[in-house]
């Protein structure tokens, strides 16, 4: 980029009350910020929203246990509800996305409760990072629970359904 007008950048920007400019040109850039960092410590992290402020700062803190007992075990939700999952062999969320039972919002879902699937079978979409990835049945018998709702985000390895 040319000197002339970088020189002409510092005169804009002085003259106006930005506080800083970026210019690119096909592979070069010149960003100019009036202060520095040093002149403003905002402006190397951004500035911290109100609502991560506040949570950070009315967090709850544990009380500590009575005459030093031991605290009791937190159980894991996800523990608790595959402790009601019908029997049969699970399939399982194979990544993080939102869970789709049809190809799209009009078409009839790919499974349903007391169907019949065989090994291979498509039987949900997860969507994840705009990539739409075809979840198959893993064995062939009929579709005892339907673990998720259409649209529900799903995490990595979370029952789906319960083949039997």
């Amino acid at each position: 980029m040319d000197i002339r007008k970088i020189k002409k950048l510092i005169e804009l920007l002085e003259e106006s009350s930005l506080t800083e400019i970026e210019i690119v040109e096909g592979e070069e850039s010149v960003r100019l910020s009036r202060g520095g960092l040093m002149a403003n410590p905002a402006a190397m992290h951004g500035p911290i929203p109100a609502d991560v402020q506040a949570a950070a700062w009315s967090a709850p803190v544990a009380a500590p246990s009575a005459a030093g007992a031991p605290a009791a075990p937190i159980a894991a939700p996800a523990a608790e509800a595959e402790d009601s999952i019908p029997e049969g062999e699970l399939v399982r969320a194979p990544m993080v996305g939102t869970f789709y039972d049809s190809p799209n919002p009009e078409a009839e879902a790919f499974v349903s409760l007391g169907q019949q699937v065989s090994a291979g079978e498509t039987m949900c979409i997860i969507e994840a990072m705009k990539m739409f990835n075809q979840i198959e049945a893993d064995d062939s018998g009929t579709v005892v629970a339907i673990l998720v709702e259409n649209g529900q985000p799903v995490e990595f390895d979370q029952p789906l359904f319960v083949i039997r």
